[in-house]
């Protein structure tokens, strides 16, 4: 059991660490100077909830939080907007952890079509709530860009511009990651 735990907090660490240099390297294409940007920094964290569940998701995604926060790399006007826009969106990002039983059990059954649904739909949930919490913060905290335009457009437009694009290229690549060694989304025993 105490080997299991010191995988998990291992793994936790490791993706999440992976998730930030994911963020920082000239890998994603940052289309806003406030941030957003189109990259595939969130496919750690997605790796960590499909293994480990929600506990696992939700860790490693409040951890690249907060870590980008450290770092400076967050862009936070004020404390509350600081706190959805990086504590609450990305922790949920690791809701895709709740189709790691289902996941991981169509991988044992060899049920290819099965898991990589679970998959699509986990991504979906996580990417989809991200882009809930930081529209959230656009729409509070943002006045709009473009003068006469209403804020919930401007926020739905600004961050609905990375987000979607994000949600397909994570699908996309974790599709590819777990389709080639479905075996690597089940924990070791």
């Amino acid at each position: 059991m105490r080997s299991n735990r010191t995988l998990f907090l291992i793994e936790v660490a490791v993706f999440t660490a992976l998730a930030l240099l994911l963020d920082i390297l000239p890998l994603s294409f940052k289309i806003w100077a406030q941030g957003g940007s189109i990259s595939f920094a969130m496919i750690p964290v997605f790796i960590v909830a499909f293994r480990w569940g929600v506990k696992g998701g939700l860790l490693s995604g409040f951890l690249w939080g907060a870590l980008q926060v450290a770092t400076g790399t967050a862009y936070i006007l004020h404390p509350l907007q600081g706190f959805i826009d990086y504590a609450i969106a990305f922790t949920v990002l690791g809701f895709a952890g709740i189709f790691a039983p289902k996941i991981q059990q169509a991988v044992k059954h060899n049920n290819t079509s099965s898991y990589l649904s679970y998959i699509a739909l986990g991504v979906l949930l996580g990417s989809f709530l991200r882009f809930v919490a930081h529209y959230t913060a656009g729409v509070v905290f943002f006045e709009s860009a473009i003068e006469g335009q209403p804020v919930w457009l401007y926020s739905l437009v600004y961050n609905g511009s990375y987000m979607f694009p994000s949600f397909i290229i994570c699908t996309i690549l974790v599709f590819f990651l777990f389709h080639t060694q479905p075996r690597t989304l089940l924990k070791a025993a």
